[in-house]
């Protein structure tokens, strides 16, 4: 599963040499060329790093990686700042904003590539690609699929998306909303009614082995929990 990398620059020649870099590593990328394109393809898109030019016209590339690190379902993305500037001011305050590392221009697309990968090894949560297993319920986030004792759970997509979201967030609870943004992605316009549908479609799909792992918490939300309600 190729690994996702926003690259944010207002210049286009510099975009499309860290395409060309990125491509030939095996990484898929987006791009913006400005902040409140950025803002907006890493929420529908949630990628897995972002690369952030320091200068970018309107809000700045240092106030759009404050926005992201205060957002917390953003916050968790890894960034390295790309800057012209090689002044130990901004080294400090990019990396105080919660950049996780910075490359001054020009650089080389190795350089880029090396610092990318270390960066991403670094802030790759264990378990976010091993197997997942509840009372013989297993979800393989490689494979994209969900086993049970009796063989295969087969289930949609979005189905699929919450049942990622509550096995990695168990014993909590969760409103409709809180859901809707962790699963759906926060500009997505849906009811939250349609949170109820989906919660109903993954427990039919889960049968009656496992329906009851996904808790209805009256006046508030749902939980994921193994022990009894």
């Amino acid at each position: 599963m190729s690994k996702t990398v926003l690259i944010v620059d207002d210049e286009a020649p510099i975009r499309e040499m860290i395409a060309v870099a990125l491509e030939m590593a095996d990484y898929n990328y987006l791009e913006a060329a400005d902040a409140r394109e950025a803002h907006t393809l890493i929420v529908d898109r949630q990628p897995d790093l972002i690369l952030l030019d320091w200068m970018l016209p309107g809000t700045s590339g240092v106030e759009l990686a404050r926005r992201l690190k205060k957002d917390e379902t953003t916050a968790e993305i890894p960034i390295i700042m790309l800057t012209a500037k090689v002044e130990e001011d901004n080294k400090i305050q990019g990396l105080e904003v919660g950049a996780d590392d910075y490359i001054t221009k020009p650089f080389s697309p190795r350089e880029l590539v090396a610092r990318l990968k270390a960066v991403l090894r670094r802030t790759t949560p264990a378990g976010v690609e091993s197997p997942i297993e509840v009372d013989g319920l297993t979800l393989d986030p490689v494979g994209h699929r969900v086993t049970g004792p009796g063989g295969a759970i087969s289930m949609g997509p979005t189905e699929y998306r919450l049942l990622q979201f509550f096995m990695t967030h168990q014993e909590r609870v969760y409103t409709r909303s809180q859901l809707l943004d962790q699963v759906w992605g926060g500009n997505v316009y849906v009811e939250e009614r349609t949170v109820d549908v989906h919660i109903r479609r993954l427990r039919k799909a889960l049968g009656d082995q496992y329906d009851h792992l996904i808790q209805t918490v009256r006046g508030t939300g749902y939980r994921f929990s193994t022990k009894a309600a």
